[in-house]
């Protein structure tokens, strides 16, 4: 049988890939993980190696190759760990013993594969992997324990950096809580403005690396938070320091500096995983995750007729039509909706009731009558529960989308913005009534989609949608209640301004929400696949290392996030024309979904995330981008041999019209830019161009497959098709490579050390 070295308590398994570490070494990212694959997948092989009772050269110098290639990385992977350990006096201890581990699991390694010399292995005096495979074993398994816990001894130091960041960024922001003067403010600013973009790379990088996904949502939620009470702060500042004696500009400001201190201590939670006095995290309780567990053990009394009780069953049917009330009892629950749920609550009920009576039979006799009558009971059980489920996702979205038209004009918003600048209190006082309403609403909207959200992720981003509204409807009141009573002031009103935005992004967030949670539902979900365009160190373009890379700092990155937030609803546009088309394989639909990909790469970039990390990233992702706009052109020239020569100069149209934004976009990407302002100026113009890309894509799209429908009717099918099908493009593969985190601190160059084994095939 063959043997795993991770299959002893040596290595213990935390993940599903079977890789793990000594107990309290849990790995927590992908990164450790993933270096830890090939290391896992070479000893593996190693030890299932083939027992022949011949074996030849060949299979001997291979045996030899990898255990010396195995001891040679590990060598170099014991360097790096000791420099880190220097470098890091609290885990010098610590990683010193790892690697001395490492070391010497690595050198037994090495001197039990060294056969290659040896005209009988087996009988020769000579210890090797042949006469004692056990020994081997052991030296794998301390080699994978003592690799572990260096990888994840180098990982606490990232965590380190982050908290060392979340440390500068509070003491800054105690510093800009106490200044008095505008000129200390600014200089106080500048600095927390850099320790902010600093801080948001670090963590979107653990964001992405983290494997978790409920723990990335939470992160993605307080990165948020933080991201737009940048903006806030500043305003809310400059209003204080302008207006010092004004109750509501101070409110308005203690609140932004509240909320971003909870947002701050909630990344730290995380990274440490960790929580406040000791308590355990309640995980958020919803319909949906009630209903699929009550229907995955009624379904499991198929096997088993004694695994549960039926009160247990019937307890939890209780929870689920408690939480049902939360739609009953809304005022915001059309009558229809609340009527069906009623009903089907009590049929829920006596379905219960009909299948705990055939179950309690069938425990005692186990005829062929009874257990088909369980069957029955069961399937008119879960069915029930579909209805039900149909019935309050039904409820929660169609609030939701009414919610989210009647309030997309944002009359409120601009109401107060007019009254506050008249002085008028009394017509300030009726319309931040009216927001108070309309922030009930929303509250109760966000509540009723977390139960039909469908998965834990989105439940974290419903309740901390929640959130938002319930704090920034009370802090723009206090910034219209501050505009009113000094009218003239323009921070005043830039202030109000500032908080009115973060309104309406949060409503267009929601949008989005609301699409994600119907995509779960009807099964259409799917990972977003990003683009991996970067170039490679040594290959591509070796120009790219002459020009110094710009990172944007907090006020510019603010500018572009509403143009980012654009780019990210026209992706998911995208990607839902592409699943309409019956061939996936089309050549429109591939390069369709590499554009989406790369677009969401830069929209990845507008929020400070994924790959890419500088302006001169997103330059590149740009060209790539017009590249592969100027393919589909090509494909879409091809594609109007094909359909009737009355739609032919449609697409041709479009065709051309696409080849020029695309050429527009590759001049704007590729020309010269010096100095921040002309780099800001230039991000601007290449989200903006890839914008525009984006919304003809949403409108060719829709219409190649209608025409690719309408053809396909016509005649029963299309014209044959040309070369260009058969010549398929590799940079669509390219687009759907993983994303895969640069890492930094020590953990890159220990992963490139490992990698760099080769593999013994198998003989």
């Amino acid at each position: 049988m063959a043997t795993s070295p991770c299959s002893s308590s040596g290595v213990s398994s935390s993940s599903s890939s079977g890789l793990g570490a000594d107990a309290g070494l849990e790995i927590r990212t992908r990164s450790v993980e993933q270096t830890l694959v090939p290391l896992v997948s070479q000893i593996t092989t190693l030890i299932n190696h083939k027992d022949k009772p011949k074996r030849s050269d060949k299979t001997l110098q291979a045996i030899q190759r990898v255990g010396q290639a195995v001891n040679l990385a590990v060598g170099r992977f014991v360097t790096v760990g000791e420099a880190i350990a220097n470098e890091n006096h609290e885990l010098k201890e610590e990683m010193s013993v790892a690697c001395i581990e490492a070391r010497r699991a690595g050198e037994t390694i090495a001197q039990l594969t060294d056969v290659a010399s040896l005209d009988h292995p087996e009988s020769d005096s000579h210890i090797t992997i042949f006469t004692d495979k056990t020994g081997v074993v052991k030296a794998a398994r301390l080699l994978l324990s003592s690799v572990t816990k260096v990888l994840v001894l180098a990982d606490r130091i990232v965590i380190k950096q982050i908290i060392t960041s979340r440390n500068k960024v509070l003491a800054t922001m105690e510093q800009l809580e106490k200044v008095n003067s505008f000129q200390e403010f600014v200089q106080i600013f500048s600095q927390f403005g850099n320790e902010m973009v600093e801080f948001a790379h670090l963590t979107g990088d653990r964001q992405n690396d983290l494997k978790d996904e409920k723990k990335k949502a939470r992160m993605a939620a307080s990165r948020a938070v933080l991201e737009k009470c940048t903006m806030m702060l500043l305003t809310a500042s400059k209003t204080c320091l302008r207006h010092p004696d004004c109750e509501s500009a101070r409110i308005n400001k203690d609140g932004v500096f509240h909320r971003m201190r909870l947002a701050l201590e909630q990344v730290i939670e995380i990274v440490t995983d960790s929580r406040p006095n000791g308590e355990n995290e309640m995980a958020p309780i919803s319909i949906y995750s009630g209903i699929k567990e009550f229907k995955n053990k009624v379904e499991g009394l198929r096997e088993n007729l004694y695994f549960l009780s039926k009160e247990n069953l019937s307890t939890m049917l209780e929870v689920i039509l408690e939480h049902t009330e939360d739609f009953t009892d809304s005022a915001y629950t059309s009558h229809e909706h609340r009527e069906h749920i009623l009903e089907l609550s009590k049929q829920a009920k006596m379905e219960l009731e009909q299948l705990v009576s055939v179950w309690m039979q069938a425990q005692n006799q186990k005829t062929k009558d009874l257990m088909e009558d369980l069957e029955v009971a069961i399937l008119k059980t879960c069915q029930c529960m579909n209805e039900l489920k149909r019935e309050v996702h039904s409820a929660a979205t169609s609030l939701a989308a009414d919610l989210l038209k009647y309030h997309t004009d944002h009359m409120v918003l601009k109401a107060l913005k007019i009254t506050g600048v008249e002085g008028n209190l009394e017509a300030v006082a009726e319309y931040t009534c009216k927001l108070s309403e309309q922030k009930e609403q929303l509250v109760e909207m966000c509540r009723l989609l977390r139960h039909v959200s469908g998965t834990e992720p989105l439940e974290i981003t419903c309740i901390h949608a929640e959130d938002t509204f319930q704090v920034t409807g009370p802090q723009i009141i206090s910034a219209a209640e501050t505009l009113a009573l000094h009218p003239s002031s323009k921070i005043a009103k830039e202030n109000l301004e500032v908080f009115c935005e973060a309104w309406e992004s949060q409503l267009s967030d929601m949008s989005m929400l609301l699409r994600e949670i119907n995509d779960v539902f009807e099964g259409r979900r799917g990972e977003k696949r990003v683009y991996l365009s970067l170039p490679r160190p040594g290959k591509h373009n070796a120009n790219l290392k002459a020009l110094k890379p710009v990172k944007l700092d907090t006020e510019e990155q603010a500018k572009i996030a509403k143009l980012g937030l654009e780019l990210h609803l026209l992706t998911s546009d995208v990607d839902s024309e592409t699943e309409k088309w019956e061939d996936q394989e089309n050549e429109i639909v591939q390069h369709g979904q590499g554009m989406s990909s790369m677009a969401y790469s830069m929209y990845l970039f507008t929020r400070g995330e994924g790959l890419l990390k500088t302006t001169q990233d997103l330059f590149h992702q740009a060209e790539i981008f017009a590249t592969e706009g100027t393919k589909l052109a090509s494909a879409l020239h091809a594609f109007s041999d094909q359909v009737h020569d009355d739609d032919k100069p449609l697409i041709l149209l479009e065709a051309e019209k696409l080849i020029s934004m695309c050429k527009q976009l590759q001049i704007t990407a590729k020309a010269s830019a010096q100095g921040k302002s002309a780099t800001f100026t230039k991000v601007d113009a290449c989200i903006l161009k890839t914008r525009n890309v984006m919304t003809l894509l949403c409108q060719l799209l829709p219409l190649c497959c209608k025409l690719l429908r309408k053809n396909k009717a016509g005649n029963g099918c299309l014209k044959p098709a040309p070369p260009w099908r058969e010549d398929r493009i590799r940079t669509g593969t390219n687009a759907r490579t993983p994303e895969r985190r640069a890492e930094t601190f020590g953990i890159k160059s220990l992963e490139n050390h490992v990698t760099n084994m080769t593999f013994l095939e198998s003989k």
